[in-house]
């Protein structure tokens, strides 16, 4: 089965390639591209039957590239450094991820689903995953309830928002703040994922408005308003991996 990697850091094309000699030795790697410009220019001519392709890339991420691929013969597996962006989209488009650090046995599993897929129904998954990344496009403004009743609000005005049991603090740029009656899961299901990162139990913050990272067991944020937030050690790993991609 023939592959090509498409991703922007050398040393993950590095490590999957590595990974796809020593456990999948039926896949034969024909090609590596550190941009999905260079990949478009040769993916006619290579014709892969996969694509290893990353998610979030200088110039031309991931979803671009396949809304300029016009023959899209070919599976997919997603591979991406952090496992909030986009992932309940490709989930429910039944197309394969794997989150960075690669895993051997995740790779190996995801590589048997991918040649076990004979009917290769790629383009309508794209399709659908595509239409599903439209839809999930932030919005000016959004509704939200609140103790009183209903406000609309613009997700870009809003710097993070903070845990309080069955209820979330909204806290904006302008100093307002708010009170509404959603967990914090429910309060991050309405934000846009392309802006908003949980990086503690208890707050999830506006990326554009993080000033710097300090470090610790956990690390902290300081926001633009100064207000310091405390990231938990478990999300640290992806907190900085996204970081670095802004």
């Amino acid at each position: 089965m023939k592959a090509i990697i498409i991703d922007d850091e050398k040393h993950c094309r590095e490590v999957l390639e590595a990974l796809l000699l020593r456990y999948c030795k039926h896949i034969s790697l024909v090609g590596m591209f550190a941009g999905g410009d260079e990949a478009l220019n040769l993916i006619d001519e290579l014709q892969p039957e996969l694509v290893f392709l990353d998610i979030e890339m200088p110039g031309m991420n991931g979803f671009e590239f396949l809304q300029k691929v016009t023959d899209r013969n070919f599976s997919i597996i997603f591979t991406t450094a952090y496992n909030d962006y986009a992932i309940k989209a490709i989930k429910h488009s039944a197309l394969d991820y794997l989150l960075k650090p690669v895993d051997k046995d995740e790779l190996v599993e995801a590589v048997g689903k991918a040649m076990g897929d004979k009917e290769k129904r790629t383009a309508q998954k794209v399709e659908s995953l595509l239409a599903s990344m439209q839809h999930d496009k932030p919005v000016k403004r959004f509704a939200i309830p609140t103790l009183e009743g209903l406000m609309l609000l613009n997700p870009d005005e809003v710097e993070y928002v903070k845990s309080d049991g069955p209820y979330s603090h909204f806290y904006f740029m302008d100093g307002r703040h708010l009170l509404i009656s959603k967990t914090l899961k429910e309060a991050e299901d309405v934000l846009p994922v392309q802006s908003f990162f949980r990086i503690h139990n208890s707050y999830l913050v506006n990326m554009k408005f993080i000033s710097k990272y300090l470090r610790g067991e956990g690390g902290e944020v300081v926001m633009q308003s100064g207000e310091h937030i405390p990231v938990s050690r478990s999300r640290k790993q992806d907190f900085l991996a996204l970081l670095e991609k802004i």
